[in-house]
């Protein structure tokens, strides 16, 4: 009896193996194609930082066309008004871009007059944040007397109940702009 016993619970084992190896291949293959799957995304993952590091490598050498910056040229500078060079404010949804263009009359006479008025140049414009570094990159180098700089603030106008997003939207695009060579003179909200 214990022999039959013993018999029983070895077929029994013998049964459950039986019926669990045609199992086995497909979930060997299951296993292969979870790895396969997981080194497809590693490589598309791999190709694209590289094209991001190509781009931005491309949007560094167009901004490396303006000059260094000079901080002894805007260092006295604290009137937004006054800023020759690109000024950002950052609203919730939108980035207001004020340019000055160069004034395309070489001479001195009558400039910042009343027949040659710098607003007269300026330029306002308003763009989306991913559209940033390609707006500038856009500018002509005379928009950008004091070389490589911007000034950045938040716009007074924002909501007060948006300004963690707009922080979180400056802190960014200084990130960026570091990242390409592009010096920010941050200024205090008003």
């Amino acid at each position: 009896m214990l022999n039959s016993v013993k018999f029983l619970y070895r077929f029994r084992a013998l049964g459950v193996l039986v019926l669990l190896v045609p199992f086995l291949p497909a979930a060997c293959r299951k296993e292969e194609q979870a790895v396969t799957k997981v080194a497809s995304t590693a490589a598309i993952a791999e190709q694209r930082a590289q094209a991001a590091s190509v781009e931005q490598d491309h949007e560094r050498a167009q901004l490396a066309r303006i000059a260094v910056p000079t901080k002894s040229r805007y260092v006295d500078i604290h009137e937004p008004g006054a800023w020759s060079n690109p000024f950002l404010s950052f609203d919730a949804q939108m980035i207001n871009l004020r340019v000055t263009l160069a004034d395309a009359n070489p001479s001195s006479l009558g400039e910042g007059g009343m027949l040659r008025p710098s607003a007269a140049r300026r330029r306002e414009l308003q763009i989306r944040q991913k559209d940033l570094v390609d707006a500038l990159i856009a500018l002509p180098e005379n928009a950008w007397p004091y070389g490589r700089v911007v000034a950045i603030e938040e716009s007074p106008l924002a909501d007060k109940k948006a300004r963690p997003a707009i922080r979180r939207q400056i802190e960014a695009a200084i990130q960026q702009l570091n990242d390409l060579g592009v010096v920010v003179e941050e200024w205090p909200s008003r």
